[in-house]
């Protein structure tokens, strides 16, 4: 195991990843806003989802979460307090249009309109992200990413929210890690909506293809000097031996969760070469599809936590692939049981730089979920603060090196929910009591202010 830094060994600072390198957080709608029925709100898959008896940690919800929808000026202020200048959040799109389609909630459109608003005044560039897993379940309903209508609803809500936001919102992002929405909530059902099978995953993942190119264009129409990408999950992949089986087993690994998404964008297709039964797909398409799912993105987001190694596994159908735990090879791992492994995003800048057609790489999600330690109405967190700074000196390694990347943005801001783990693991930089809804920036908190105010 690769022993770790010291928490304050870490001789980098601001200026030695260039001036115009950014710097921000990451957040998601459903995770932080709470108020899921306040106004006229419908509701989310993950509302619905959420409800469903063992679908998350102790039965745990996002209904309040962190309060943002409340809190959003004294967090907006904890952001400027702690020299954060980029702020990712996401939009809900049943806040918006509850039903997932026609009427438009004025009191949505109200809300992010503050919270924009609040952000610029505090000199704070926001990040918008289109869509962060929360379908509506009125379109759920009809078949959500199942159904090819989707597209329709999709470019719709786009443009609502380009037409009505764009004057002042100028960074977009499309989507969110779409091979895990699609393949933890269509595939495997342990996240909403809670659907299983390739009948499922295959027509999901070829209408996300195409709503991600779709709402890139339909931004690229509306806001003429947007700057417009979308993001992936990644994970550096190893073979668990040298032996030919875990090798293939490991190349079929990294089509499907690394590749799938980003290689159509590009125009190179699916990668079924590596994964045969992905040629399923064709079912699902129409002659213009083809182009359809291009976009030339003005930046792609990578998104990495770990690595995953993998092993050959007859009893495992299509992928014949198996992840090796983490805690059964021994390593240090997180709180999520993920191995902590900081080269990893070394591995994702240089494998992503290898694709000519991206134009530009940024960090749109890295952090670590670690137990923090309270003395005093203090937080501490060594462990997160290491791995962040062991992560960054990855990242300047690809810098130095020439590799493109231009940001950095901590996953994530506030303690927030987890998705089906719940409240128990914390990936914030700042604590949250969820009981008094009571904020303390965390030793790794006050460690990124301090490091982004170094020059």
């Amino acid at each position: 195991m690769q022993k770790p830094l010291a928490p304050l060994d870490f001789d980098l600072c601001r200026k030695d990843f260039g001036t115009d390198f950014v710097w921000g957080v990451s957040t998601s709608a459903y995770q932080i806003e709470g108020a899921y029925d306040i106004a006229d709100k419908g509701a989310s898959i993950w509302d619905t989802f959420t409800a469903q008896k063992g679908a998350i940690f102790q039965g745990q919800h996002g209904q309040i979460a962190c309060d943002f929808y409340h809190r959003y000026k004294k967090d907006i202020l904890l952001l400027k307090e702690l020299n954060i200048q980029n702020f990712r959040f996401s939009l809900s799109w049943s806040r918006i249009l509850p039903k997932g389609k026609g009427q438009i909630s004025q009191d949505g459109i109200d809300f992010y309109n503050r919270v924009i608003n609040f952000c610029l005044e505090c000199n704070i560039t926001p990040w918008v992200t289109l869509y962060h897993w929360d379908l509506p379940q009125a379109l759920e309903d009809k078949g959500g990413w199942t159904n090819r209508d989707i597209l329709g609803w999709f470019k719709a809500y786009v443009k609502i929210c380009a037409t009505l936001f764009g004057d002042r919102v100028k960074h977009w992002i499309v989507l969110n890690e779409p091979m895990v929405f699609t393949g933890a909530g269509y595939f495997l059902g342990v996240h909403a909506p809670g659907r299983k099978g390739l009948k499922n995953f295959l027509p999901a993942v070829h209408h996300a293809t195409l709503c991600q190119a779709a709402g890139g264009r339909v931004l690229r129409s509306e806001i003429g000097d947007a700057t417009i990408g979308t993001t992936f999950s990644c994970s550096y992949i190893t073979p668990h031996t040298n032996k030919n089986r875990d090798i293939v087993a490991a190349k079929k690994a990294d089509a499907l969760l690394n590749r799938l998404f980003v290689e159509p964008s590009l125009g190179m297709g699916y990668p079924s070469e590596k994964i045969g039964i992905l040629r399923q797909i064709e079912k699902y398409k129409r002659p213009e599809d083809e182009k359809n799912i291009i976009f030339d993105f003005d930046f792609i987001g990578i998104q990495n936590y770990t690595r995953e190694v993998v092993k050959h596994s007859f009893t495992v159908p299509y992928l014949r692939a198996k992840i090796v735990k983490a805690t059964k090879r021994k390593v240090e791992t997180t709180l999520m049981d993920w191995e902590v492994y900081p080269p990893s995003v070394y591995k994702m800048i240089t494998k992503f730089n290898e694709y000519k057609g991206i134009k530009k790489l940024m960090i749109t999600e890295n952090g670590a979920a670690f137990k923090d330690t309270i003395i005093g109405g203090k937080v501490d967190d060594p462990k997160r603060m290491d791995y962040l700074q062991r992560c960054l000196k990855e990242v300047h390694r690809a810098k130095s090196n020439n590799l493109k990347v231009s940001g950095y943005f901590a996953w994530t801001f506030t303690d927030n929910f987890e998705w089906a783990e719940g409240y128990y693991p914390r990936f914030g930089l700042v604590y949250t009591d969820f009981s008094t809804q009571q904020r303390i920036p965390k030793t790794s908190g006050k460690w990124y202010r301090d490091f982004l105010q170094s020059m």
